[in-house]
């Protein structure tokens, strides 16, 4: 069930949200999002919940050299699946240009957070882009 990737990278968001506010495993954040089995996911959403899961040491690591003055764990959970989802399309689903894959997050930062947040996820995905092109 295809549903364009804004509405993946959304729902991944939720999903990724989700597990982390109340510790759940992947499996039993799929039951308690929708009665869509993993396979039944839109490809792309499970391409980027499955990434996040995959690469989550790293991805973290990453991004706390970023954060300067903050640990992931201070930032709420939006934010920081935000953050680990974005990270994770600008280094492992590269056919989006990074400019979109940033422009995408600060958005849904926009949507669901705020005005900070969507500074911040445009500042650290940013930073994190032009350390990529180096």
């Amino acid at each position: 069930m295809a549903t364009g990737r804004r509405r993946a990278r959304k729902e991944a968001l939720f999903f990724l949200y989700q597990q982390d506010l109340l510790g759940l495993t992947r499996e039993d954040a799929v039951i308690r999002r929708s009665a869509v089995r993993p396979e039944e996911m839109d490809p792309y959403q499970r391409r980027l919940v499955e990434g996040v899961a995959e690469h989550r040491a790293e991805i973290d690591s990453e991004l706390g050299r970023r954060l300067e003055g903050w640990t992931l764990e201070r930032l709420a959970p939006l934010e920081r699946n935000l953050l680990r989802l974005g990270l994770f399309e600008l280094r492992w689903a590269s056919e989006n240009p990074p400019a979109v894959t940033i422009s995408e997050a600060v958005e849904l930062a926009k949507r669901y957070c705020s005005d900070e947040a969507a500074r911040l996820v445009n500042g650290v995905l940013g930073a994190l882009a032009t350390e990529e092109r180096s």
